[in-house]
């Protein structure tokens, strides 16, 4: 197996168990409205970065907070349910990607409407 294929498994599993954890393992309210959109493991993968986004943008103040402290119960459920020698440190970052994309639709729109095609 290539030590890409390798790499993307785990962050797919990581995601995986992080929104699994998010929906019924911590108790905080503000995971209602988030989930993990991807995970980037450094290249030895001892950092896994997590990037998530929010139904309710709202409350995204609220659930950086949430998140940042939830992060070593994550890494604890992460290590028992993981079957790697050494768990990842853990970071939280919000994924703006899909704003981006409506903010860059809402240009093209915009510039189609003025005649300009692209």
């Amino acid at each position: 197996m290539s030590s890409n294929n390798k790499k993307l498994q785990y962050e797919e599993q990581i995601k995986n168990e992080v929104n699994k954890l998010l929906r019924t393992g911590l108790d905080n309210s503000a995971f209602t409205y988030c989930s993990v959109t991807k995970v980037e493991m450094n290249p030895d993968f001892s950092v896994a970065t997590l990037y998530w986004d929010t139904f309710d943008p709202s409350r995204r103040g609220d659930i950086a907070k949430a998140m940042e402290s939830a992060l070593g119960k994550m890494r604890t459920h992460l290590a028992k349910t993981l079957k790697v020698r050494h768990t990842p440190s853990l970071t939280a970052v919000y994924d703006s990607q899909f704003e981006d994309e409506q903010e860059i639709e809402q240009l093209l729109k915009s510039e189609k409407e003025k005649g300009k095609s692209y």
